[in-house]
């Protein structure tokens, strides 16, 4: 049901069943998948491209111009997939020429007053608990959560299935499947316990355990552990995924913190 009392242009790209409270605002360059629902004063930007059965509450603010210095007017666009939740008071940036559109994945969630800035990519079931500040061009993989009131510097990493405690300032790339906290930003174990929602494997875990082991807790060079890392494990999705990440860091990883009492043993 769309409400007579949005403003919607007619131009718009509605799909089926999409539902659209009073008082919102849907502008020209706008396509909104089948099922998705517009709750109140949120306000669809030319650029979005929402996909089916998403959830836009309140004053949410999809496709915003960036808050970019460089940015001139070029045509680009802000995706959300499917099945995504943005409640109330997120703002996702469109994209600027550089990369040419910010990209939220499928069944993620965006809780309130979160923001991602142009040019962004989020993977798939990535949560942003409230107030986490993504800056631009920031990288997030499948399944990470980010703690409230969490902030990425620009062009930083975050890998798959990683959690990161609130309040983090995230300078550096986190490497997947682990875990992230403190000040300076620092390793603090393997996510556990989001790998195992995730189904993943026991015996998958204790290897991502002992490659970390490698990485952070023995007291190698980051080019070292690498090296004893591809010559001590088989290849496998986990392993080659730890050392594409790091190889491909143009920023640095995070790095150990010295041990205290309240540190894990990192052993699985």
């Amino acid at each position: 049901m769309i409400s007579p009392l949005a403003h919607i242009h007619p131009n718009a790209k509605i799909g089926s069943n999409v539902k659209i409270d009073p008082f919102a605002v849907v502008h020209e360059d706008v396509e909104i998948g089948e099922g998705t629902h517009i709750m109140s004063h949120a306000t669809i930007m030319d650029g979005s491209r929402l996909g089916k059965n998403c959830r836009i509450f309140p004053n949410a603010v999809i496709s915003g111009i960036p808050q970019d210095l460089k940015f001139v007017g070029e045509h680009t666009t802000a995706e959300i997939g499917d099945n995504t939740t943005i409640r109330e008071s997120v703002t996702v940036n469109r994209g600027t020429r550089a990369a040419g559109k910010t990209v939220v994945g499928s069944n993620c969630l965006l809780m309130a007053y979160s923001h991602v800035a142009h040019d962004c990519i989020l993977g798939n079931s990535v949560i942003l608990a409230n107030s986490v500040q993504l800056a631009g061009h920031v990288e997030v993989g499948d399944f990470a959560v980010l703690g409230g009131l969490s902030g990425a510097h620009q062009f930083t990493r975050i890998g798959a299935h990683t959690y990161i405690a609130g309040s983090t300032v995230i300078r550096k790339d986190i490497p997947p499947y682990v875990k992230a906290a403190r000040e300076p930003m620092s390793y603090m174990g393997v996510n556990i316990v989001g790998l195992q929602r995730c189904a993943f494997d026991d015996m998958v875990i204790k290897r991502i355990s002992e490659i970390y082991h490698i990485l952070f807790v023995e007291k190698n060079t980051t080019t070292h552990a690498l090296e004893v890392i591809s010559s001590t494990f088989d290849t496998s999705p986990e392993r080659d995924a730890i050392l594409d990440f790091i190889k491909s860091s143009k920023t640095g990883i995070i790095r150990r913190p010295s041990k205290t009492s309240n540190d894990e043993d990192n052993v699985f």
